[in-house]
């Protein structure tokens, strides 16, 4: 699953979830409870569905053939999960004729006594006629996700009139089991089939092929599915809906995109990457991919970010871009790359529980930095490496092992240990193993355990049978064990003795000390040398000759290891970094010490050198670092070039930022201008630097952007309306925020922030307060930047209370009361 998108858990309203959290935090028992792989007594071995919908009652009508055998034990009874149903019949299929069998029913276990005491590989088949209403089905739900209900009906009965009537089921972790009963745990394995019937006007997506279909008197159609090789049962998957299908193929294989027709001309600039994508992780793994097609569809108010379904991935609508979006690059590549990955890791081999979700979700998480290595060059990928190791390490989540066998709820571990963390993880054992050793050790685990389940013990197994090395280290630092090395590291030059020493201190406050391989680079003018060292001990120093002082000491030269790193290097030292060294955390280490150091002009000096980095993202992260106030004139001007010749769209949009900052009227007719634009980033960003100079003339815009806005520019549109609006709107801007989709909920907490400072109203401004405090907390597991810039966009909103008290005459004491909530809040 891909879930970094932040927004997975905001699906009903922030009472509730801040009633989980705190819930949570009170009761700890969970930390006495070791969670085990589920104990096998009966074993999946296929799984055959006949199903119907009613989208008035949103129910599904169900027929199902399940058959099983003992795993090894005898036994004379089978338990199914099977939660929120009607139980209408439960019978034993043989030669043709079915048996009733006693059964009893809680909601939630569907408790079968056998005819018979049924011995190990002992086959035997159980009918169940039942009926699925998710909608009335609730659970507890946890703090990452509060709506598990498996089978969705998206505006079944066509009362929106903005979105169509879908159908489409999310399995993982144990969800599938509302709408089919099974065995719902991922080390369970069964092959399946299913026949949905539906209104002929509809399309249906399903694992497997499709190998039947039927059109009825009644004007509905049944289609047959079928995949028989065995899988998960949370990775089966039904999608129902009024889509376009757009063909493509990989060595003979159908690979389809589902869209929304009027996706349709776009479909494969979002996913025409797929097959090529396919060849290159076969070939990396030596291992081709194993199912029979590959399809990727699209869902309406999705739960999630993506899900790997096998064969049949489902993404959230917001992959839908269309071309004028496209215009500043596909942003959700990854998620394509990760959840094909997935057909290896996870499908093919599945996590045996739920504990080891790491054998799953790091290697996804890992496959993005793949595909950007190959396919744009090592520099891109080094730049999501930094990304994802920063959104780790400030996620405050380094308490946790990445092997968790102590969790509150089965969707914890869901988290940047098992995402981000493990994918760092994974790129620090390749490293140390060599790329020969490592991809064959991955190839290795596969074939052993293909169509099985997995754990990171099976993994340390395969690489140490590989490369011949022990590796028990390793998997008990990172696998099984917390944290990471917070690093001081020190240097000192003697000119007499012609060494230089390099002092490593591991300062992190848990009781452990990481053993790790490490590279040094020397650099002495046109030369380099490398060190290979190990440190093993709270302090380590290390002595290297040298024929006068070095020009730079890099430490983690490659930038593989996961830490937080302290270097007390000086300004000369990164200037050289920058323009010496080979990485792209390299270039970027250096940018940052010089943006925290722009006073220096010798710090201005890399930066507008560095205005020209191959890498938009660190141009663009340069640009939006700096502060208008303190730019002198040769800035400015290398800014107002950037926002009109910079090769990306990106770059230009936030160059257009900066400008506005400055709030220069003698750029009106510029911004004016780029509002035409056809990247919604820059129209956006040229819509927000006008309203800076002349609100007037933003808001007069207006109509004719709004015929077509999306992203960056919707975004900045809402914005500018913001400023008529009053406490008489809070209840509809509030039900905008807590109410927004999935992909708009990151844009709409800002909008909903500077609403608030047009908020008198104590109560209803405490309320809103209150909504964006919960919303912040629980996003913090997804990336602390995105968490401090809502904490900064909450002390902006108190600076503009602050500053509008002295004029707000009988408001002020309102405005008081809310300066002093929102300050006790922010502490």
């Amino acid at each position: 699953m891909k879930r970094l998108l932040p927004v997975l858990f905001i699906l009903t309203g922030y009472t509730t979830i801040a009633q989980v959290v705190v819930t949570a935090s009170r009761d700890q028992s969970w930390k006495k409870i070791y969670r085990a792989s589920a104990t096998k007594i009966n074993d999946l071995v296929d799984t055959k569905l006949d199903v119907k919908f009613d989208y008035d009652k949103a129910y599904m009508y169900g027929k199902e053939w399940v058959t099983l055998h003992p795993h090894f034990y005898a036994t004379d009874s089978l338990s199914l999960d099977a939660k929120g149903m009607n139980i209408n019949e439960v019978s034993l299929v043989k030669d043709g004729k079915r048996t009733p069998l006693h059964y009893d029913y809680d909601s939630s276990i569907l408790f079968i006594t056998l005819d018979k005491t049924y011995k190990e590989d002992e086959k035997y088949t159980i009918y169940i006629d039942y009926v699925s209403k998710p909608n009335e089905y609730r659970s507890a739900g946890s703090a990452a996700i509060t709506d598990d209900k498996g089978l969705y009906f998206i505006n079944p009965k066509g009362e929106d009139k903005d979105k169509p009537t879908q159908i489409w089921t999310q399995g993982e972790t144990e969800s599938n089991s509302v709408w089919f009963p099974t065995i719902d745990k991922p080390n369970q394995k069964t092959t399946e089939e299913i026949t949905m019937t539906v209104p002929d006007k509809y399309v249906t997506l399903s694992n497997g092929l499709l190998i039947n279909q039927k059109k009825n008197a009644d004007g509905t159609r049944a289609d047959t599915w079928k995949l028989d090789m065995p899988n998960a049962p949370y990775l089966f998957f039904m999608g129902v809906g009024d889509y376009a299908i757009v063909k493509d193929t990989y060595k003979g294989k159908e690979v389809n995109y589902y869209v929304e027709k009027e996706y349709a001309p776009v479909a494969r600039k979002i996913f025409g990457l797929t097959p090529e994508m396919m060849k290159f992780f076969s070939e990396r793994l030596n291992y081709e991919y194993p199912w029979p097609k590959y399809d990727q569809i699209t869902g309406r108010d999705y739960v999630s970010g993506a899900m790997e379904n096998t064969t049949a991935t489902l993404h959230t609508d917001a992959l839908q871009q269309n071309a004028r979006e496209l215009t500043d690059g596909n942003k959700y590549e990854d998620y394509v790359s990760h959840e094909l990955f997935h057909h290896w890791f996870g499908d093919l081999v599945t996590c045996e529980s739920w504990s080891n979700i790491t054998m799953n979700e790091s290697f996804a998480d890992y496959s993005e930095y793949l595909w950007r290595e190959y396919k744009y060059g090592k520099d891109n990928a080094d730049e999501y490496n930094y990304k994802a190791m920063g959104e780790y390490l400030n996620s405050g989540d380094d308490d946790k092992d990445l092997v968790r066998f102590y969790y509150r709820d089965k969707e914890d571990p869901f988290d940047a240990v098992s995402y981000q963390k493990g994918g760092r993880i994974l790129n620090m054992l390749r490293h140390y193993l060599g790329d020969d050793a490592f991809f064959k050790g991955l190839n290795l685990y596969l074939a052993t355990n293909k169509f099985g389940t997995g754990e990171a013990q099976q993994l340390r197994l395969a690489l140490e049978q590989v490369s011949g090395r022990d590796l028990n280290w390793f998997f008990n630092e990172w696998y099984y064990g917390s944290g990471q090395p917070d690093l001081d590291i020190s240097y000192q030059y003697n000119a007499a003795t012609q060494t230089e020493k390099v002092f490593i201190n591991q300062k992190q406050e848990i009781n452990k000390i990481f053993s790790m391989p490490l590279a040094i680079d020397v650099y002495q003018g046109a030369d380099k040398k490398r060190y290979d060292v190990w440190i093993n001990n709270r302090n380590d120093t290390f002595s290297f000759p040298v024929k006068s002082r070095p020009d730079l000491i890099n430490v983690d030269a490659d930038k593989t290891l996961l830490a937080n790193k302290e270097d007390h290097k000086g300004l000369d030292e990164f200037a050289y970094q920058y323009k010496h060294a080979t990485n792209y955390v390299d270039r970027r280490e250096a940018v940052d010490f010089c943006l925290d150091h722009f006073e220096n002009d010798s710090a201005k000096a890399l930066l507008m050198y560095a205005f020209n980095d191959q890498r938009p993202l660190l141009r663009k992260h340069i640009l939006s670092s700096l502060k208008a106030g303190k730019l002198d004139k040769s800035f400015i001007a290398k800014v107002e070039a950037m926002a009109k010749t910079d090769t990306s769209t990106l770059v230009k949009a936030s160059a257009i930022d900066l400008m506005g900052d400055l709030k220069n009227k003698s750029y009106e007719d510029f911004f004016v201008a780029a509002t035409k634009d056809s990247s919604y980033s820059i129209a956006g960003a040229a819509l927000g630097a006008l309203d800076a100079i002349d609100d007037a003339k933003a808001i007069a815009l207006l109509p004719e952007l709004k015929k077509d806005a999306r992203g960056d520019l919707e975004n900045t549109i809402e914005e500018v309306e913001l400023t008529a609006k009053t406490d008489a709107d809070f209840d509809e801007m509030y039900n905008r925020f807590a109410g927004a989709p999935i992909t708009k909920k990151f844009n709409e907490v800002f909008n909903f922030i500077t609403y608030l400072n047009n908020v008198n109203n104590v109560p209803n401004f405490k309320k809103g307060v209150d909504t964006v405090i919960n919303f912040r907390n629980k996003a913090t597991a997804y990336g602390q930047e995105l968490t401090d810039e809502i904490t900064n966009a909450l002390g902006d909103l108190k600076d503009k209370k602050s500053a509008s008290k002295k004029s707000a005459g009988n408001n002020a004491k309102a405005i008081k009361e809310e300066i002093a909530y929102l300050d006790a809040k922010l502490k």
